[in-house]
């Protein structure tokens, strides 16, 4: 069934938003920060390892890499674009309006939470593939194991940030629902150049995901967004070309 991943997916998200909330109870202040640190850290070595598994190419007696100006044009021009549309911006006031919608006032940390989990569980090389696989073959099988991933994700930021960790089930479903369909779509023109591509720019994404848990906020992620169209842009010459 194409777009059960998906839902599978979502589903494991608010599962994993629930025991976070559990946990919360029982997890004291003085250890959310080493937690933080420890998830940070786990995302940046996802993210490196998805960036080097395309850049790296071995060959019989040795090693050379690939996609360094892909990186360079995705993340700059990606970036500009991102930073005049501000969409951190408006993730923020999304974040707003689903804490009123809630009626938590109180909780200083719902945005944060809501945008930075957003972020790692949609970004990435399984949240690209995965949904592609799903609406070209209906094979969900990477999605499934990538809910088992987010699952404990979830469960760990929602323990440290609170519920607004939860809500980013709204946006892993319309953005990997709509890679889904999209894939279904117009599945023909999808090359596996370019699916590897864009993991290729997600994981240096997600990498930056990684270092901002670490560092508090030293990349702003969201404007770089962007950067995962440049690809899809160079694709398209190719095929005019």
């Amino acid at each position: 069934m194409i777009g059960l991943g998906t839902i599978i997916n979502t589903v494991a998200v608010i599962l994993g938003g629930m025991l976070g909330i559990l946990l919360k109870n029982g997890v004291k202040k003085r250890f959310e920060k080493i937690l933080m640190q420890a998830n940070g850290l786990a995302v940046i070595f996802i993210g490196i390892s998805g960036a080097l598994k395309y850049m790296l190419v071995v060959g019989d007696n040795s090693i050379s890499t690939r996609g360094t100006m892909l990186m360079i044009f995705s993340l700059v021009i990606g970036s500009l674009i991102g930073e005049w549309i501000n969409i951190e911006e408006k993730m923020e006031v999304i974040g707003e309006k689903l804490k009123s919608a809630v009626k938590i006032k109180n909780d200083n940390r719902f945005v944060d939470g809501f945008v930075t989990t957003s972020l790692i569980i949609c970004i990435g090389a399984m949240a690209i593939v995965g949904p592609m696989q799903d609406g070209l073959t209906g094979d969900s099988s990477m999605l499934v194991a990538k809910s088992l991933l987010d699952f404990v994700i979830v469960a760990i930021l929602t323990a440290t940030y609170g519920i607004g960790a939860a809500f980013s089930a709204i946006p892993i479903f319309v953005y990997q629902g709509s890679i889904t369909l999209i894939a279904a779509l117009f599945g023909s023109v999808i090359s596996d150049v370019l699916i590897s591509e864009l993991s290729f720019v997600g994981s240096t994404l997600v990498f930056c995901v990684g270092v901002n848990l670490v560092r508090e906020k030293t990349f702003r992620v969201a404007n770089m967004l962007p950067a995962l169209f440049v690809p899809i842009i160079v694709e398209l010459w190719r095929l005019i070309g």
